[in-house]
This record gives structure tokens, sequence and C-alpha cells, in this order.
């Protein structure tokens, strides 16, 4: 199988930068499979989980939230505004984080307050749900 570039980028680190056989990427239009050679495209994520295949071994699987696909001749490259490794998640933290989001949705003053608390929550659950899969 061929291999392509793939560069998985959090404001905070480079989680993944190297060669892989296949990536499942969350994109808003629905998941979507890249392999090398595909067309290029750009997407928005939805909170989910990129899985990699490198050739070897299980699958790596992050949890995305927010960003950008960008798939060209050099590769795949994804930016997210927030990414973690499933392995580093504690299902107790997470449960405890969507229980401090509901109380922020039943506590919004405005409109606007109460539409963020829920796009947290609602990317909370989807964390949660990546945990059990």
């Amino acid at each position: 199988m061929s291999t392509f570039h793939f560069e998985l980028v959090s404001p905070e680190r480079v989680l993944f930068s190297g060669p892989v056989d296949s990536v499942v990427v969350p994109a808003s239009e629905g998941d979507m499979t890249v392999l090398a050679g595909h067309a290029p495209a750009m997407s928005t994520l939805k909170p989910g989980v990129v899985t990699v295949a490198e050739g070897k071994g299980s699958p790596r699987r992050l949890f995305v939230r927010g960003g950008f696909v960008d798939i060209n001749e050099a590769g795949l490259t994804i930016l997210a505004e927030h990414a973690i490794p499933l392995e580093d998640l504690k299902p107790e933290m997470i449960a405890n984080d969507i229980k401090n989001a509901m109380d922020d949705v039943a506590d919004a003053r405005t409109v606007d307050a109460r539409v963020a608390a829920q796009s947290r929550l609602d990317g909370l659950k989807q964390l949660q749900g990546a945990l059990v899969n």
C-alpha cells in the first residue's frame, strides 16, 4: 500500500507527523477515509475520532474538536482547535466536565452564552462516546 505524509497539529503541539497508509477524518460533511493520491479537498472538522493507520500494529485514535482538514498533493494536514489521544483520556474526568457543562447550559443568561455552553457540552458528549467505541 502506498503511503502519504500526515500531520495533526493543535495549538499546544504536533500530535502526529509522518508517513501513513490511511487516515479516517471526521469531516463536517461526514467521515472520510484518506489514502495516497486522494483528490485535493478542504473541510472543517466535526467533533470525533481521527483514526491513523501506519501499517504496523493497531491504528492510533485521537479525539479532535474544531479545526480544518487540508488534503493536497503534499499529503493531509489537520489543524485542530483541540486534539488528544484517546489513551490519554480518563472517563471520570469527562463525566465531571459533562456535569459542569450541563450546569453552564442551565445557568446561561444570554442566547450566546447558552449556545457556547451547549456546544461545549455536545463536544464533551462526543468525546465520551469516542471512549466507548
